[in-house]
């Protein structure tokens, strides 16, 4: 009763308290252990029972002994209790072996996981389950297609768990298919889909499909949707970086049964982010008050991180001095905003009050701290703090540290050594830091290093229109006029498209979204007019077009 509970402490005084324990003592201790997160207790009161030799362990305590392994995430422990179960006669046992499957899935050894289960004599819905399961986590969506169908062949009819393990396989475009495959044989055998399954589908169609599948499997359950069918939608809006749509979606969701929790204002704020809507993120901010969501870390943050991207620098500060104890999350936020608006020393007197106060920086805080190095110049201050990351912080270093320091010698102008730092990486060089570079040299008329970082960044991309534009105005600056041509002439042969660029405009809380050479908006027609007559007043303070300086 206490285990149910989560009253650990508790249950323990009480099994302490048993004289003569018996094999169910034992069991439910060790099952409580395991289930509330308390593996190595688990384990410890498991190596405790077998020493006192009165009792043979029976199914159920080795499927608490297993699922500890499995969560501490331990095989070679697993391994041991393995050999036991065979000493004991459980080895072709349902549940037994069953947890051993589970165990080897969850520790990622999938072979041996499906070697325990074909150990099972007669393998029951649970076990066909788990055995999918641990494919489909695994990442292995043709091998859990593969035992799906082999449990059909067996005429068993599949539940819930068994469809949504399947669903959570399909997490890319690869696996659209399959996906779509298992929502076909769903309608097609009249499967109840409960809420559970539709919200499983409707995930599974926002990160292996467009905005087109996942907004009209929306559109059939919306009725029944809850919160996680709204948050599964908004969250599917910014992944396809379409911000705009977040805030269509909450105002349908705002008069609905269903009201915002923290995780949908997290997605909302991200919106408010990614667009610098000020005015919006205020609104989410006094909404958060007003319901007491903004008590939640990741609201906190996510305001924070909001008001810094949106360039109020007093607000998420203001708001940052509001919490008590700050998590590393707000701190870094904090750091890298005020570094990407060019208050460097403000980052690094934050990064010093961070590190006195004994809170330990992440891979963020350093993109911030380097970010601001940058920003103020502080070239061999930068440097240092990337040699001692690992050795004094415990944190690697990524891509995005690595391009942070080209970005550092490159904006001092010392664009040999940021090309010589590129090349010395123990990994391949990606198309970030060869674009930060290919800028440095265009602001530093560096010809031959420009040329290099472009030929590197069109190996990657050979389609790439930042290159190919890039290298076109460092030719321009050296007045290269026939290297242009020729640049321009191989944009015209390769058809290089650049990505349209996109424009947000909030006028009256109704937030306009605007493409290059747009023609769909309703006020199309007064747009263009006025860029018209700002292109000619131009022309008239003696604006010369770049295809004319090319003619001359």
């Amino acid at each position: 009763m206490y285990t149910k509970f989560g009253q650990i402490a508790d249950a323990l005084d009480v099994f302490s308290g048993i004289k003569k324990k018996d094999l169910i003592s034992w069991s439910s201790m060790i099952a409580g252990f395991s289930q509330l997160g308390y593996e190595l207790e688990a384990l410890s009161h498991f190596k405790e029972m077998l020493s006192q030799g009165v009792y043979q362990p029976n199914e159920f305590v080795f499927g608490s002994a297993f699922g500890a392994c499995g969560s501490l995430l331990q095989p070679e422990c697993g391994r041991q209790i393995h050999g036991m179960i065979t000493k004991f006669g459980l080895g072709r046992d349902t549940f037994a072996v069953c947890s051993l499957s589970d165990m080897y899935a969850k520790c990622g050894l999938l072979d041996f996981a499906k070697t325990a289960f074909y150990q099972i004599e007669r393998p029951d819905l649970v076990s066909w389950n788990a055995i999918i399961a641990g494919f489909a986590y695994g990442g292995d969506a043709d091998e859990a297609m593969l035992f799906f169908s082999q449990m059909r062949h067996l005429a068993l009819s599949p539940d819930d768990i068994t469809v949504c393990s399947l669903l959570c396989a399909c997490t890319s475009p690869v696996t659209q298919n399959q996906g779509m495959q298992i929502h076909s044989y769903l309608i097609k055998v009249g499967f109840d889909l409960g809420i559970v399954v539709c919200n499983t589908l409707l995930s599974m169609y926002a990160k292996c499909s467009d905005l087109y599948d996942t907004f009209k499997m929306f559109n059939e359950m919306t009725s029944n949707a809850d919160s996680v069918s709204w948050n599964t939608v908004l969250a599917a809006c910014m992944q396809h970086n379409q911000a705009g749509e977040v805030f269509s979606l909450l105002k349908m969701m705002l008069p609905s049964q269903n009201k915002p929790d923290h995780i949908t204002l997290v997605s909302v704020l991200g919106a408010c982010r990614e667009i610098a809507s000020l005015e919006m993120g205020d609104q989410v901010h006094c909404y958060a008050m007003k319901t007491g969501l903004r008590l939640d870390n990741s609201v906190t943050n996510g305001l924070i991180d909001m008001y810094m991207k949106c360039g109020s620098l007093r607000n998420s500060q203001k708001l940052f001095d509001s919490i008590e104890s700050p998590h590393v999350v707000s701190w870094s936020s904090l750091i890298v905003g005020y570094a990407q608006f060019g208050h460097g020393e403000e980052a690094l007197k934050l990064f010093g009050k961070m590190r006195s106060l004994g809170v330990k920086p992440n891979q963020v805080t350093f993109v911030g701290v380097l970010t601001a190095c940058s920003h103020v110049g502080l070239v061999e201050e930068g440097l240092q703090l990337y040699r001692t990351m690992e050795m004094d912080h415990r944190v690697v270093h990524s891509r995005e540290h690595c391009s942070c320091v080209v970005d550092l010698l490159a904006r001092a102008g010392r664009i040999n050594e940021a090309e010589d730092f590129i090349n010395q990486l123990p990994f391949d060089p990606d198309i970030v830091m060869w674009k930060t570079l290919l800028a440095a040299c265009k602001n530093h008329n560096n010809v031959e290093v420009g040329k290099c970082a472009a030929e590197n960044i069109l190996k990657i991309d050979p389609f790439n229109s930042a290159a190919h534009v890039l290298l076109c105005n460092i030719y321009a600056s050296d007045c290269s006029w026939e290297d242009v041509a020729r640049v321009r002439s191989l944009i015209k042969q390769r058809n290089v498209k650049k990505v349209p660029g996109q424009s947000w405009i909030e006028v009256k809380d109704n937030i306009h979204v605007f493409l290059a050479e747009d023609s769909l908006h309703s006020e199309k027609d007064k747009i263009y007019s006025m860029l018209e007559e700002l292109w000619l007043q131009m022309l008239d303070a003696g604006y010369v077009p770049f295809k004319d300086k090319l003619n001359e």
